[in-house]
């Protein structure tokens, strides 16, 4: 067993090959198991208590759907979140591994490499897009505090200005500050994040409500929908579902430190279905509010905080925003990519070094760009958006119905032929077979319907994709099927 006060400790598998093991990837071990459910909470708080998470709120009650129709979708469509975070979450709370290991169970200990790239792309490029976004609300504080500064704003270097760089740069550095000092750290600075963002909504509803008093609590914020009310609440909850998609791969990256289940299953229910239709109901009060206090409905609450005026009010709403844009960056997209670009060469880079790294290639997305154009954003997210739904099917599949929830922990680790894991060369031709398949499907649907070719089927190839992915595993699996009659724990 080894650890150190900045490093989880870890259990030491004898004979691991060192292309498959390092300290951030072995086993947790028991006194590394430090998050209760307090910490899974506040790990979902973070993520949903973003600027990206507000307004995604409120633009659910934007769907032409009467209150209580977007509340009942809201809860159905959370509670199959919360059964799905359960599922993939499971292996790592058992094993005490990161998603990339897990992924070893189904791809292969090589094959995992492709699924860890794939989750990894999605969350380097993200984690641009969310600094990019912490960095307006650094301008927008400069500003309020020094107009002088305005000057910094009217030039432009490959994309940005002067003040903007400077706001990007402020953010990327800080995060990285953060970061780079492990996941005791993360997991402190997320336990701050999402109860501090509670604070600052409950005192901007409390706001809203003393100018406009009771006359705004609307719950519907735009003319009712035509067509079928069920078929538009079904696409509401599925919407949800599809905005969970990056961590339904990765939260074992999270539930492997779980004191137990019940930690896990417990946090998960106070920071998913409860947590996310609180702050839901407050985010639509607020944005209702904003109608008639401001003539329109605002749903960045970073240009409400901007409108109020009191620059007090508006360093402590950015500041507040910049603090949870980094929670959700870290739970999203910091150290999903940090566990899976580690994973590619264990013997020289670590958690810390796959975090740099991240952090770099995050610049090189150059996300100011990216975000600017709805095209590419439409490619990128039927692309890869729609390939974590067939990746989570055919793991869960694997786990549950292949394995039997049974994996001896050395094959995890071991590059010979006989383990369980090695398949054909490390890779697992029939995984990669179903990958193919219903990833195929899933981003065809997904990018013709964008592109209007056939009927839109929206965030519904992700569910396409991780059904047909999870058949075509277990059928192309039936053959393959082991299951190790006394499994290491």
């Amino acid at each position: 067993m080894s650890g150190s006060h900045a490093n989880p400790p870890v259990v030491v598998i004898t004979g691991a090959h060192p292309k498959l093991y390092n300290h951030d990837l072995g086993p947790t071990a028991r006194e590394g198991k430090t998050w209760g459910a307090f910490s899974i909470f506040a790990m979902w708080m973070s993520d949903v208590h973003s600027v990206g998470g507000y307004t995604f709120a409120a633009s659910l009650f934007f769907l032409g759907l009467t209150g209580w129709q977007v509340l009942l979708s809201m809860v159905i469509g959370i509670s199959a979140v919360y059964v799905l975070m359960n599922l993939i979450g499971r292996p790592s709370l058992k094993y005490g591994v990161p998603f990339p290991v897990v992924a070893r169970m189904s791809f292969g200990v090589m094959g995992a490499n492709l699924a860890a790239c794939l989750r990894g792309i999605v969350g380097i490029v993200w984690y641009g897009v969310q600094t990019y976004f912490a960095s307006k609300a650094v301008q927008v504080l400069v500003l309020t505090w020094f107009p002088g500064a305005v000057s910094l704003t009217q030039n432009g270097i490959a994309g940005l200005s002067t003040l903007g760089w400077l706001s990007f740069g402020f953010m990327w550095v800080f995060q990285l500050l953060i970061f780079l000092n492990g996941m005791e750290t993360i997991r402190k600075f997320i336990d701050f994040c999402g109860p501090v963002v509670y604070v600052v909504m409950f005192a901007l509803a409390i706001w809203i409500l003393a100018q406009t008093g009771t006359s705004s609590l609307d719950l519907q914020l735009s003319p009712p929908a035509g067509g079928a009310t069920a078929g538009h609440m079904a696409n509401a909850a599925m919407l949800i579902v599809a905005y969970f998609a990056a961590l339904l791969l990765n939260f074992g990256d999270f539930s492997r430190f779980a004191r137990d289940e019940k930690a896990m299953k417990l946090g998960n229910f106070l920071g998913l279905p409860v947590n996310f239709i609180v702050f839901a109901v407050i985010t639509v009060v607020v944005t209702a509010g904003t109608v008639q206090v401001f003539g329109q409905a605002i749903m960045d609450p970073v240009l409400i905080v901007e409108k109020i005026g009191n620059p007090w009010i508006v360093a402590l709403g950015s500041i507040t925003f910049i603090v949870a844009t980094m929670g959700i960056n870290i739970v999203a997209n910091f150290v999903s990519p940090a566990y899976d670009i580690s994973n590619l060469n264990p013997e020289r880079i670590n958690f810390r070094t796959g975090g740099l790294i991240t952090s770099i290639l995050s610049v090189m997305v150059c996300p100011w760009l990216f975000v600017s154009s709805p095209q590419a954003i439409t490619i990128f997210v039927g692309i890869f958006g729609a390939i974590l739904g067939p990746m989570f099917g055919i793991m869960v599949s694997d786990y549950y119905l292949v394995r039997k929830q049974h994996v001896v922990v050395e094959d995890l680790y071991t590059m010979s032929s006989s383990g369980s894991l090695y398949f054909e060369n490390g890779w697992n031709r029939r995984a990669l077979i179903a990958l193919v398949l219903s990833g195929a499907a899933s981003i065809g649907l997904s990018l013709l319907g964008a592109y209007k070719v056939i009927p839109n089927i929206g965030d519904w190839g992700w569910l396409v994709g991780a059904g047909l992915g999870a058949v075509l595993h277990l059928v192309l699996m039936s053959r393959e099927m082991r299951v190790a009659s006394v499994p290491a724990e």
